[in-house]
């Protein structure tokens, strides 16, 4: 397996693992999620060629794709209110369900601390839904910490 930047050729690979990620926030919270995909193929195709969304790709010896994740660059340079500094934010980390357990997830979360800290990042930072226990106890075992917390009140049940 190797890391590498995500390639138009990628495309079909990462809309089913858009589709899986999306099935698991669906039937977490269908007051929330609509069951479709979150981007349209010339999307994803323009965050695959934006520096400042890297898309890293986990791949096999055959070049295919086990998993993504989306990135992005924050710049909080210029912020009046905050730390002159920048963080990449993990906006989505998917491996296919065939694959997890395989070190396919820790190996993209290991890639973009690299890239995060190539790029002069004070930090790395994502969100996990509440409903998903899984990402949750992964990203815990990566050594992330809560950082912050959303909360809701529900208005119309």
């Amino acid at each position: 397996m190797h890391i590498r930047p995500a390639i138009p050729r990628d495309l079909e690979a990462v809309k089913a693992l858009l589709t899986e990620v999306n099935r698991v926030h669906w039937e977490g919270r269908p007051d929330l999620f609509r069951l479709c995909r979150k981007y349209t193929d010339g999307e994803i195709l323009a965050i695959f060629a934006d520096p400042l969304t890297p898309v890293l790709i986990a791949a096999d010896d055959q070049d295919e794709a086990l998993g993504y994740a989306f990135c992005v660059l924050q710049d909080h340079t210029k912020d009046h209110h905050m730390m002159p500094i920048k963080t990449l934010y993990i906006d989505d980390l998917c491996v296919f369900e065939r694959t997890r357990g395989q070190g396919v997830g820790r190996a993209l979360y290991d890639a973009a601390l690299d890239l995060a800290r190539s790029i002069g990042c004070h930090n790395l930072t994502l969100n996990v839904w509440a409903l998903n226990d899984g990402a949750l106890a992964f990203y815990e075992k990566c050594g992330m910490h809560v950082q912050k917390y959303g909360m809701e009140t529900i208005l119309n049940p």
